[in-house]
């Protein structure tokens, strides 16, 4: 087993990641899958089918078009504004993700459910982010749309 699993040094109260998802328009998707049956795919469809805008991040898929919108190959590439960056990627694959969104502007960062890194996570907050760790975006705003 090469992934160290981690536990979340903190974890965000599904009130405090519904704001999040309240304020923002634009999520930035990392491992977006061109897969229909992935999680990968189906909640970036379920975020656009509510309102959101998605900007597909996956350089195997670069230049093709996902969700009605351009596949971009890294964050650096998009030419707008990014609200959140979503990460559906390994753990161990998080800390150049913080990095891009850091250099981008991004205001926040969420790994999906499973995926943790409390180090990208401390950095992505000493810089001024929001970080939500494990938990899913899709379930936070089926929650939000209950309340």
């Amino acid at each position: 087993m090469d992934e160290v699993c981690e536990l979340p040094a903190f974890r965000t109260s599904d009130e405090d990641a519904g704001k999040l998802l309240r304020r923002a328009t634009t999520i930035a998707v990392v491992g977006c899958s061109t897969n229909p049956d992935k999680p990968s795919h189906a909640v970036p469809k379920y975020l656009k089918e509510h309102g959101y805008r998605i900007l597909p991040v996956n350089p195997t898929a670069k230049g093709q078009s996902l969700l009605g919108e351009s596949v971009y190959g890294s964050l650096k590439e998009i030419p707008t504004p990014i609200d959140i960056v979503d990460i559906f990627r390994p753990s161990k694959d998080v800390p150049p993700i913080v990095e891009e969104a850091i250099a981008i502007g991004a205001k926040a960062v969420w790994m999906q459910e499973g995926i943790v890194n409390n180090d990208a996570a401390k950095r992505a907050r000493d810089a001024g982010l929001q970080v939500v760790m494990d938990k899913c975006m899709m379930k936070v705003h089926r929650f939000m749309e209950g309340r």
